[in-house]
């Protein structure tokens, strides 16, 4: 039991690590692209950094999932690296299907997966909402000082 939450434990740092580290890269990518955010049009460059924000996620989502499933496979919890992914998958989005189980001893793995995925999506979600609000009151604020 003690090695699973250990295992656990890592990985949920890793992927917060990983999540955070993106996070950063992100808002460096807001701070450089600002003064073109900022200019009229804004309604198209909204839906960009929605797509761009979305694919984010989606990507910081998958690095977690390849983690959890690399790991999987690695310490032989499952027998094939499809397996593998498809389980950190339906784990990590809380799905929990049940189709596909990690034997008895590497089973506490599982739930921890899945806190993973809950903390992750709504960290991330909180991100996303951040992001497009601050750029939306930025756009507005540039709209009101020219006029």
């Amino acid at each position: 039991m003690l090695i699973q939450i250990a295992i656990g434990s890592g990985l949920l740092l890793c992927s917060i690590v990983i999540a955070a580290s993106s996070a950063l890269v992100l808002e460096a990518l807001f701070q450089a692209a600002s003064p073109w955010l900022l200019r009229e049009p804004h309604r198209p460059k909204l839906v960009l950094l929605l797509i761009g924000v979305s694919v984010w996620v989606l990507g910081v989502i998958t690095a977690g999932v390849w983690l959890w499933a690399a790991v999987f496979y690695a310490i032989g919890a499952l027998p094939t690296l499809e397996e593998s992914v498809y389980f950190a998958l339906v784990s990590y989005t809380t799905l929990g299907f049940g189709d596909v189980i990690l034997p008895h001893q590497w089973r506490i793995l599982s739930g921890m997966a899945g806190a993973n995925g809950f903390l992750n999506f709504g960290l991330l979600t909180a991100l996303m909402v951040e992001a497009l609000r601050h750029v939306r009151l930025g756009q507005h604020e540039a709209r009101r000082q020219r006029g």
